[in-house]
């Protein structure tokens, strides 16, 4: 779309809509005396020009510059133009009316004048606008470019939009309608006929030609979208839907652009819904600073920050090309936001320690951790001291430079835990209790599921097997909690907000999706058919998965917070000396990589930890064998 200043360079030169303007007040006033005048047996000649006509145009003059008729753009003329041109009408002939009173006191003015002047200068001021706006999207419409034929799904408001900027746009032909409202059966929206209902696609879309489908219904539901991709698949088309309107507004897509069905949209949960008053409230003019910066979460942190009114953000992170591309990414697109980054492990005392000094903030989002599942089943040692130890760390220095808010990102994974993530990020959640202090630091810490498209998440593994052709399911009956990357760190700020001394909040994610079904989609969305184009093959659960995921603990109570979505759990009572204890015998298990005893004390430390024991037969890699429940110390 071409931007403002564009529009109005090649559009009608100000000079000359002023001009045009005020002909045809003249020609309203005039015309109207003349039509007056013209039923009387002895009509008087009615003067073109005078005092009383260049006070006419004066007095309406000013009145179109104060409504400000000429900040409208003739091209994209529409109805809130006419309700302008009537509103500068009505008001213009006021002021007219106190001009003539002034000089004349309204001497020889035809009442019906006055009474029609509005409605006939309305008539004679928008016309031409639409008129001009009409032949241009002719113009464009009848180019020379390669036109696609375009067949749209919904003829709601959005429907009736996405025609006008197609035909704008000029590459697109829209050619009709598809809706499943009865009443609108027939019957034409912008010209183009509502051809059936949105089952019918299979066969309607061969007879208009079309060559795209649209999805313009941006507020459907998922099974219902679930139902309508289908028929577009059907008929072997490409297609695209409208944005949401999230979307727009957050920046993520742009005012009349396509984009391709997400997986999102299909899996029966619809986003929450941030309160962003709280937000800024909290937020705005604040320095913050984040661990593991350029990870899926903590990126998008960094992103959510900076656009809701942050006024500094340290960047820490181990991984230098990610620090250096989300360095990149803020100053480019946040030029006005301070940007901090800092190279290094915030498990490392002097580092974190220097990136507190460095930018004194006052907030921490401590988002660095390992979370593949499987893997750190067997890489124990490192899942204690970046997940436990290295949160330690942050919390304790986040409390000696006196930060006011300290975050921990954890997983509901940590409600029961049955592996190495869970369990360790469960103990991360009791280090930070232990060392809550109404007079010190604020910890907060946030639960969510399974974060799609995040880095080394199932939603980008399934997308490069189906390039391959076979997609790897666990096991058919499995389930999982999903959101989306900015929906997770939206909770995350609006948790952050709500201002509780120390608390533990999750989100009611709705009802959890079958992996399975989330796979078949993926395909379907590829363009291809699950079974027939690619393989779904059922592997077995790995190490330390379950078949479902829990989000609520048995002894957690959950009350409601200010926002409906957003539940804070009561924390389970623990004895802090005993957790700092834990923690000290981890630091000296982990100097020596003692695996046998860094499990022996995660399991004491960490009363509810099942662990499954389950490693892959094709593993090579050493996987710890947990104490029996019955044999732990107590």
């Amino acid at each position: 779309m071409m931007g403002l200043k564009e529009r109005v360079s090649v559009g009608i030169p100000r000079a000359a809509v002023v001009f045009h303007d005020l002909f045809m007040v003249w020609l309203a006033w005039t015309g109207l005396h003349q039509l007056r005048y013209a039923i009387l047996p002895l009509p008087p000649s009615v003067t073109l020009w005078g005092a009383e006509i260049a006070l006419v145009l004066l007095a309406q003059a000013l009145v179109f510059w104060r409504v400000g008729l000429y900040r409208g753009i003739w091209r994209f003329a529409s109805v809130p133009d006419l309700f302008n041109i009537l509103k500068a009408s009505i008001f213009g002939l006021l002021a007219i009316v106190v001009g003539l009173f002034l000089y004349n006191r309204l001497n020889q003015i035809p009442r019906t004048v006055l009474v029609l002047y509005p409605i006939v200068l309305t008539a004679l001021l928008g016309m031409p606008r639409l008129l001009y706006r009409a032949w241009k999207d002719y113009r464009q419409s009848g180019s020379d470019k390669a036109v696609l034929r375009v067949l749209i799904l919904g003829a709601g408001q959005a429907g009736e939009a996405l025609v006008r900027d197609l035909r704008r746009a000029g590459a697109y032909q829209p050619v009709g309608f598809l809706d499943d409202a009865a009443k609108l059966r027939g019957s034409h929206l912008q010209g183009l006929p509502i051809l059936g209902r949105i089952d019918e696609v299979e066969r309607i879309a061969p007879e208009t030609a079309a060559q795209l489908l649209v999805i313009a219904m941006p507020s459907l539901g998922a099974p219902a979208m679930r139902r309508i991709v289908a028929a577009c698949e059907r008929t072997s088309l490409p297609f695209r839907t409208v944005p949401h309107l999230e979307d727009l507004l957050e920046g993520r897509s742009l005012p009349g652009e396509l984009k391709e069905v997400a997986i999102e949209d299909l899996l029966g949960r619809q986003p929450v819904t941030p309160d962003w008053k709280a937000i800024r409230g909290w937020l705005g003019g604040r320095s913050v600073l984040v661990t593991g910066a350029g990870g899926s979460i903590g990126s998008e942190l960094c992103r959510q920050c900076a656009r809701h009114g942050a006024r500094q953000i340290a960047l820490l992170e181990i991984d230098e090309l990610a620090l250096t591309r989300m360095e990149a990414e803020l100053r480019r697109d946040f030029p006005q936001i301070a940007c901090v980054p800092i190279l290094g492990d915030c498990g490392d005392p002097a580092v974190i320690r220097y990136a507190l000094a460095q930018s004194t903030p006052e907030a921490v989002f401590h988002a660095a951790a390992y979370k593949q599942v499987p893997l750190l089943e067997s890489q124990l040692r490192e899942a204690i001291r970046n997940n436990v130890l290295a949160t330690e760390t942050v919390a304790r220095a986040s409390q000696e430079a006196g930060v006011g808010t300290f975050v921990l990102i954890s997983t509901d994974k940590a409600v029961d835990p049955v592996n190495v993530l869970g369990a360790t990020k469960r103990l991360a959640e009791m280090v930070c209790q232990a060392m809550a202090s109404p007079r010190t630091t604020r910890s907060v810490t946030v639960r969510f599921g399974n974060v799609l498209d995040s880095a080394g998440s199932v939603v980008p593994l399934f997308r490069e097997q189906i390039r391959s052709g076979v997609v790897t399911v666990t096991h058919p009956d499995v389930t999982r909690y999903f959101m989306t990357i900015p929906e997770a760190c939206q909770l995350i700020l609006q948790a952050a907000a709500i201002g509780s001394t120390h608390a533990v909040y999750t989100l009611d994610m709705g009802e959890p999706v079958s992996i399975r079904l989330l796979a078949e989609q993926m395909i379907r969305l590829a363009g291809k058919h699950p079974e027939r184009d690619v393989a779904i093959v059922y592997t077995g659960l790995r190490a330390g998965e379950k078949m479902h995921e829990t989000l609520f603990h048995a002894d957690e109570r959950y009350r409601p917070t200010a926002h409906p979505k957003i539940l804070q759990a009561e924390a389970r009572s623990i004895v802090a000396e005993k957790i700092g204890e834990a923690t000290s015998r981890l630091r000296d298990a982990v100097g020596r990589y003692d695996l046998d005893e860094l499990a022996l004390i995660l399991c004491d430390a960490v009363p509810e930890f099942a662990p499954l024991n389950a490693a892959p037969a094709t593993s090579s890699a050493t996987v710890v064998a947990f104490p029996a429940r019955n044999a732990r110390k107590t």
